[in-house]
């Protein structure tokens, strides 16, 4: 890790704690939202126009307290805005992308008083003497918790992840909350059942909040990713690992986005390596590090090794998964267009009305997708311009509200891994063998 974003990093803001003061935020940004909306209603009326509710939801200033609120709050609710940035891609507006992409560059930290707190509750009110040095400001801080360097003692230099104070506690309520804003806002359909997702969310999210079952997912993958020239995986400090604080190696390495300057042929490296470790994770291991944050990767330049950070969002894969991705990927090499229908129909990702409604816009699609993946020679993902065909045509079926479908959550959250992936790629505008590589595993 480095700290050269220090200068960026937002500024110390306490966070809330109890269930009122958390709901105390929700309260003023759905507030202020509302007066935004109609400030912008009155706006539109005065200029001529029709105001458009969903128009009016969307503004910059709005989407601006939405990300400023949820960043206060940390989180499942600062993590569920994550997602939604990241997940959604290519479809969201571009104004929301670029604003919600706010939540995805840092948190503010906690300031030292409630840092001290948090601290001196898990390893006692002297823990500073078990340090030679404890670096008070975090070199990185996200929704969870912040990370700081620290070294023993003995010599070991080590990176000390802190869960933010309430976060553990307040997740069910937070995923609610956020739920209520969406279905208040009217950005989902109102006969859409999401309940079973918002309740792998809620699981998948204390899960997180387990630091000591995130340290056993790091000992995992550092076991299955033992002796790789390509990848680090920092090792476990149980001396100082509790549920609410993660105690690690401290591994040097820039952020991974800065290689988007680097010669083509370490971008394309990376990115290959990165996407054999999904195919790996997918059909080898039979477990997934579902997180595709870009901040959890690292690269070294003197190695040429990716450094893998953040392990609470692993998980098993059910061999449903597994044998739907496999389908899905046969299909595809093998460019039949109604077998790709036909298994991403099976596997949940295209519901039965919507593939009824719109099947000749559905095909089209199919055929733009093969239609890339059948080229000759790498696939480069710095090359957009079939995206864009794809937007416009999920924008007619997005727009049919009543077909609205979503897949099952184990879908999801492997393919949300996947998906962050193909971000990374395009980002560092890499050229992967894909093709090759994933005919390796599905053969």
């Amino acid at each position: 890790m480095d700290n050269q974003d220090d200068r960026r990093r937002p500024a110390g803001r306490a966070v809330p704690r109890g269930r009122l003061s958390r709901l105390g935020v929700f309260g003023r940004m759905a507030g202020g939202v509302a007066g935004g909306m109609m400030a912008e209603g009155a706006r539109r009326l005065a200029d001529g126009q029709r105001p458009n509710i969903r128009e009016m939801l969307l503004t910059p200033a709005n989407v601006a307290r939405v990300a400023d609120q949820l960043s206060h709050l940390r989180g499942a609710a600062m993590k569920l805005g994550q997602m939604i940035s990241m997940d959604a891609g290519d479809v969201l507006p571009p104004e929301l992308t670029s604003i919600m992409a706010r939540l995805r560059s840092g948190a503010h930290h906690m300031p030292p008083a409630q840092l001290q707190a948090v601290l001196a509750s898990q390893w006692g009110s002297d823990w500073r003497r078990r340090f030679a040095r404890f670096e008070a400001t975090p070199v990185a801080a996200a929704s969870i918790g912040q990370v700081h360097r620290a070294s023993t003692h003995d010599g070991r230099m080590l990176a000390i992840k802190v869960q933010y104070p309430g976060v553990a506690d307040s997740i069910d309520a937070d995923v609610d909350n956020v739920a209520t804003l969406l279905r208040v806002s009217g950005l989902l359909p109102a006969g859409l059942d999401f309940a079973p997702l918002l309740a792998e969310a809620k699981a998948q999210l204390n899960e997180e909040a387990d630091y000591v079952r995130e340290g056993a997912q790091l000992e995992r993958f550092g076991g299955l990713l033992a002796g790789s020239a390509k990848f680090v995986v920092p090792g476990l400090d149980r001396e100082f690992t509790t549920d609410r604080v993660l105690a690690m190696d401290f591994v040097d390495g820039v952020a991974i986005e800065t290689l988007d300057g680097a010669d083509q042929s370490v971008r394309d490296g990376v990115m290959a390596s990165l996407i054999e470790l999904v195919l790996r994770e997918l059909f080898d291991f039979d477990w997934m590090q579902t997180d595709p944050n870009f901040a959890n990767y690292r690269y070294q330049h003197d190695s040429g090794r990716i450094v893998l950070l953040d392990f609470g969002a692993a998980r098993a894969v059910a061999p449903e998964t597994v044998a739907a991705y496999r389908n899905l990927l046969r299909a595809g090499l093998a460019g039949s267009r109604d077998a790709v229908r036909e298994a991403a129909i099976a596997a949940g990702f295209v519901g039965t009305a919507a593939a009824a409604r719109h099947g000749p816009l559905l095909d089209r699609m199919i055929d733009v997708i093969l239609g890339e993946l059948g080229r000759e020679g790498p696939f480069d993902f710095g090359d957009r311009a079939f995206v864009g065909v794809l937007r416009e045509d999920a924008a007619v079926m997005i727009a049919d509200r009543a077909t609205w479908h979503l897949p099952p959550a184990a879908m999801l959250f492997a393919q949300r891994k996947i998906s962050g992936t193909a971000l990374l790629a395009a980002r560092l505008k890499a050229r992967v063998e894909v093709r090759a590589m994933a005919a390796q595993w599905v053969a």
